[in-house]
């Protein structure tokens, strides 16, 4: 599915594509389900993209890489 944020730090919209479902996303969305029980098959960084809208690129720009 694609989707599509617009981050919290730079207000640049960004798409991601990820590997999830509308069931999903009307969990962590409407019903409050906690990030990483609605998406445990997503990443980290995936995650804080449907969160925040900050892609990886954007941190590693801020913060550097690990």
């Amino acid at each position: 599915m694609l989707v599509e944020r617009t981050s919290v730090i730079s207000g640049q919209v960004n798409m991601m594509s990820l590997p999830i479902t509308v069931d999903q996303l009307e969990n962590y969305y409407l019903k409050g389900m906690l990030l990483q029980d609605a998406f445990p098959n997503l990443s980290p960084s995936q995650r804080e993209f449907i969160k925040t809208g900050i892609t990886a690129k954007e941190w590693n720009n801020l913060y550097g890489e690990e």
